[in-house]
């Protein structure tokens, strides 16, 4: 491509990689009250207090949540879980999938607004900027200080980074206990003496909240969030969504309180600016639906108290639908439309699937078995009396109480179950969510049945004691007996 322009004078590089890129403008989000920023609080305080209490609570003498990656355990109260349980975590996966595209084709970024970790953090550490720094303004004039730095300046920059570094480092420390017991964790970093992969994520992680959250904020969420992106696709006119009442509001102007601005002819639209001033992202809700709205509400309390001052009708900018501004409904009316299709569907999905996963839960066996012949030897005569088939049996106890075990073999004649001592086994011991690998021989007496491969049955019978409840529980596992010629 030529870099001249069609009258042949060159075209300036500065000009072409300003239309290419925008240079990132810092958004300094106004503090706003009301119902939205209400909500926002109750959310970011009921999460941020599961995931920090949550590590913290025992259970039967353990962490009560655990994802013990060493141990291939996983710890959810009184569920424990095995590498062999991934079709639960499918299930959650796709369960929560759904449930995201159904609150989105709902309520449109309803997750992005008041329950995302991108947000919540990015809340916090907002909190803390304006109790350190100020408001807005305050924040916008501190900013723009020329070098040299005063000291109330550096005081109160040291003082945010400070605070902002100890909720990252706590954040990343609360986020390493779901998967090492964070009471031997806290002892390690108390003496120092964490492991390399936990110094790791430690840092990682602590690293990565002090930043998206104290620097990129709205950048992870116009840029690298993928949800953003493709959210466009799962709303339509009868999705409520954070709307700018374009029909009572244009055109927009700024006018006197005692005027009647219906003479002027305007809309209730003060042109304040104040939605735009509150938005986190930077974004202006009245140039219509954009990706970069992540649904939290405060330009619509900032705007009803707008409303409320100039003595209009709140509601300017709400939660509504598109069809419901076109057709001039209210959002009762815009209710009945939200049962459709769509809707239905994904609901349907996630009832059948939840109901599923409730039910396997539920039913679920915590007796697993698995046999395995010896592959090094096949088969063996002992003393000339008894022919003997070698195997490795594995007994999972996946459950939080200990279990006797019986083993019994059938499928031919005078079968019996030996140790590796030779003696027979009457009762296996399997402690609390613990394996237990064994090889065990498998013998009958020569001459009973003839040579050949034959089908034999392994039945595993288990008791489980469950406070003053006795459970059995039995599993049956297939294999071979080998009888040579």
């Amino acid at each position: 491509m030529s870099d001249r322009s069609p009258v042949g004078k060159p075209i300036p590089i500065d000009v072409i990689e300003e239309s290419l890129y925008e240079v990132r403008r810092k958004i300094y989000p106004r503090s706003v009250s009301g119902l939205f920023a209400r909500w926002r609080f109750i959310l970011v305080f009921a999460t941020q207090l599961l995931f920090y209490g949550l590590p913290w609570v025992s259970w039967n003498g353990r962490q009560a949540v655990l994802f013990d990656l060493i141990q291939r355990k996983f710890y959810i109260f009184g569920l424990v879980l095995w590498p062999q349980d991934v079709i639960y975590l499918t299930l959650l996966l796709i369960l929560s999938a759904l449930a995201l595209f159904l609150f989105t084709a709902i309520a449109g970024r309803l997750f992005c607004g008041y329950a995302c970790p991108q947000t919540v953090y990015t809340e916090i550490f907002m909190w803390i900027e304006r109790k350190v720094e100020g408001d807005r303004f305050a924040r916008i004039r501190l900013d723009g200080e020329e070098w040299p730095w005063g000291l109330r300046k550096w005081r109160l920059k040291i003082t945010k980074h400070f605070l902002w570094l100890l909720i990252a480092f706590w954040t990343g420390f609360t986020f390493i206990g779901y998967f090492t017991p964070i009471e031997t964790l806290a002892v390690a970093i108390l003496h120092l003496s964490l492991g390399p992969w936990q110094t790791f994520w430690l840092c990682f992680y602590s690293f990565a909240t002090w930043g998206n959250a104290g620097f990129m904020r709205e950048q992870v969420c116009k840029y690298m969030c993928p949800y953003a992106r493709f959210q466009s696709v799962m709303v339509d006119k009868d999705t409520f969504l954070v709307t700018y009442d374009k029909v009572r509001g244009e055109p927009r102007g700024s006018r006197s309180k005692s005027v009647d601005h219906e003479t002027l002819g305007l809309g209730d639209c003060v042109d304040c600016s104040i939605c735009v001033q509150v938005c986190p992202t930077g974004i202006d809700i009245r140039d219509g639906l954009q990706y970069m709205c992540i649904g939290c509400g405060a330009c619509i309390d900032a705007c009803d108290q707008v409303m409320e001052k100039v003595e209009y009708p709140k509601g300017l900018i709400r939660y509504t639908t598109e069809r419901a501004i076109e057709d001039k409904e209210t959002n009762q009316s815009a209710i009945r439309h939200i049962l459709r299709p769509r809707v239905l569907i994904y609901t349907a999905f996630i009832t059948v699937l939840t109901s599923a996963f409730l039910f396997s839960l539920a039913t679920r066996n915590p007796l697993r078995v698995d046999v395995m012949r010896d592959r090094g030897a096949l088969a063996r005569e002992v003393e000339g009396v008894r022919i003997e088939n070698i195997y490795r049996i594995q007994i999972m106890n996946a459950s939080e109480h200990p279990m006797k075990v019986r083993l019994k073999a059938t499928g031919l004649d005078d079968l019996k179950i030996l140790n590796s001592q030779g003696k027979e086994i009457q009762e296996i011991e399997v402690a609390p969510a613990s394996n237990q690998l064994m090889p065990i021989k498998v013998s009958t007496t020569i001459g009973l049945n003839n040579s050949g491969n034959y089908p034999i049955h392994f039945d595993v019978t288990a008791q489980e004691l469950v406070g003053d409840k006795e459970v059995i529980r039995s599993r049956e596992e297939k294999s071979t007996f080998i009888i040579p010629r």
